[in-house]
């Protein structure tokens, strides 16, 4: 492990134009194609192993490469290498009366180590975009994807070969011992500038809990969507039914819905209804039972701080804008949060107000994704209050520095 925490290091250190950098990621993207087979092959053997262990359906889907998987993942690759190089870009430049001139130029973080479970696209995505914006990054993933994971970034070492870069730019630990997990995060800070955790609760917890390195994720994705009294019904319908049921396991999917008490009457019994004809259970308060028509479960204060990833929903009722906002300030995780209403006072109010990383209006939250924002891709989410906060894509793979120049300038 010190051994790869050196190796990136050293890679890191070269500095790679924005022509070569592409040349090399549309190279990798024609071996995920000519390798494609090879490709299919390895991921065969995972799910073997999946099934083998008795490991849930879902996650065995998110597992699955298919050829439609893998002409994905090759476009977002192609899709990253078209993007705009995020390094040496001067963000400000400015004079001072001491004769000083002042530039903020952009500079890659260094080397990212990156924890994740199940979806191997991950690797193929985080190893170009930490390769585009100039980070080496060190890949460990889940045991349940090894053989997958590991010719995805064979292949990415393979275009960094043929053209002539240091192969450990991308880096994969190919090991199932979760002691490395461990190693990585309290005894490489040395080497590690940074660690991105993606995967389940329970991972990102031990990520937080263990890590001696700086960390860019989040822990839960228990997002809202409040529908305002000048909502618009069919909108706050199709809206909220997307944003609950699009794909109940991913961390922008909506996990409570607010209503505005003046619109409960004539809102909740068309949108309720259409999620549990869908089989999605409702836990819901006092108010709302008294008004909904349909199956309801009493909703206790646990299921306000509950992120199901299931198709099961908490409804509760509000007076107002600022007991939505409260509540979603209370109970939620700086996710993703939405209002829907037609009033564009109320809902600057709300984008103002609420302490989510992505705040939307008229919305659904499933759009909480990089690849959704424009980014190529994302590395993951992030809910820390300092930056980079929201989708961490290309252009958040950076930091910077100051470049100050004089004509001689000596401080009195």
């Amino acid at each position: 492990m010190n051994f790869i925490g050196k190796n990136a290091r050293n890679a890191s250190k070269n500095k790679i134009n924005t022509k070569i950098k592409n040349k090399i990621l549309n190279d990798y993207a024609l071996l995920l194609d000519k390798e494609k087979k090879l490709i299919l092959r390895e991921n065969i053997k995972d799910i073997k192993f999946a099934t083998n262990k008795g490991i849930k359906g879902n996650l065995i889907e998110r597992l699955i490469i298919d050829e439609k998987k893998l002409y994905n993942i090759r476009n977002t690759v192609n899709k990253i290498a078209h993007l705009k190089d995020p390094v040496d870009k001067v963000l400000e430049k400015w004079k001072q009366p001491n004769g000083l001139n002042i530039k903020r130029v952009t500079i890659p973080i260094g080397v990212i180590g990156v924890i994740y479970e199940s979806r191997p696209n991950v690797t193929s995505d985080v190893a170009s975009l930490c390769f585009k914006s100039g980070n080496a990054v060190i890949l460990k993933g889940g045991s349940e994807a090894i053989n997958t994971n590991k010719i995805l970034a064979n292949l990415f070492r393979k275009a960094l070969k043929d053209n002539k870069v240091d192969q450990n730019y991308i880096q994969f630990i190919n090991s199932k011992d979760r002691k490395n997990v461990n190693f990585m995060l309290s005894k490489m800070k040395d080497y590690i500038d940074v660690i991105i955790p993606r995967g389940g609760k329970f991972l990102v917890k031990k990520v937080q809990e263990f890590s001696e390195i700086p960390i860019i994720g989040h822990l839960e994705g228990l997002c809202h969507t409040y529908i305002d009294k000048d909502a618009e019904l069919k909108m706050a319908m199709d809206v909220v039914y997307n944003a609950k049921l699009r794909n109940t396991s991913i961390c922008g999917a909506t996990e409570t819905i607010l209503f505005h008490k003046k619109i409960v009457k004539k809102f909740c019994n068309p949108i309720l209804k259409k999620l549990e004809d869908n089989n999605c259970k409702i836990y819901g308060d006092y108010f709302l039972n008294q008004h909904y028509k349909g199956e309801i479960y009493h909703a206790t204060e646990k299921n306000w701080s509950t992120e199901y990833l299931a198709p099961i929903v908490s409804v509760k009722t509000v007076k107002n804008l600022e007991a939505a906002v409260n509540h979603i300030n209370k109970y939620g995780t700086m996710h993703t949060d939405c209002i829907i209403t037609k009033n564009i006072k109320t809902a600057k109010k709300f984008l103002k107000n609420v302490k989510s990383s992505i705040a939307m209006h008229n919305t659904s939250t499933q759009f909480a994704d990089g690849n959704e924002f424009g980014f190529g891709g994302e590395v993951g989410i992030s809910t820390n209050n300092l930056p980079p906060r929201g989708p961490v894509g290309l252009q958040q793979l950076v930091s910077y520095k100051y470049e100050v120049s004089s004509n001689g300038s000596i401080r009195k």
